[in-house]
């Protein structure tokens, strides 16, 4: 399947995201913006959050079952669905917000396999563990400080 207009553009940004350390940042901003969209995400609220705790396992060394391009294309996703400026501007009412749901649903679909490997590994994690993998601590230096972690 043929990825979603302007998402090649975040691959690159990704890529340097990634390589300076910056993934806490990103997830906080992720994180914000999930929760102030609230209802407009209908069903990728969810998928959301399983994009985020993958990125957090990845970050702190826990979950290294993805390869680095469907990473790449994770961040980028997040990414993309961070960006004010994209196919349709966010501050649009009603339609803002409709190329990120597109983006991060064939994100879904795409990497289906890979996510789906994810899903079996927290499923196999004692709930403390995941309570712990999972949580985004209270500002992104913190989280800067436990990782990354290489296993």
């Amino acid at each position: 399947m043929k990825a979603p207009w302007n998402f090649a553009r975040f691959l690159p940004l990704a890529g340097r995201l990634l390589s300076r350390g910056r993934l806490p940042t990103l997830l906080f901003a992720v994180a914000s913006k999930g929760a102030s969209q609230g209802s407009r995400l209908g069903k990728v609220k969810e998928d959301l959050r399983l994009l985020q705790a993958l990125c957090l396992a990845y970050w702190r060394g826990e979950y290294r079952g993805i390869s680095p391009k469907a990473l790449l294309s994770v961040v980028a996703g997040l990414m993309y669905f961070l960006s004010p400026v994209d196919a349709i501007p966010d501050f649009i009412p009603v339609f803002g917000m409709l190329d990120d749901i597109a983006v991060l649903a064939w994100l879904m679909k795409t990497l289906d396999d890979e996510l789906n490997a994810f899903r079996a590994w927290r499923k196999r994690q004692m709930p403390e563990k995941l309570a712990v993998v999972e949580r985004l601590p209270d500002t992104p230096e913190q989280l800067l400080l436990e990782g990354p972690q290489k296993n």
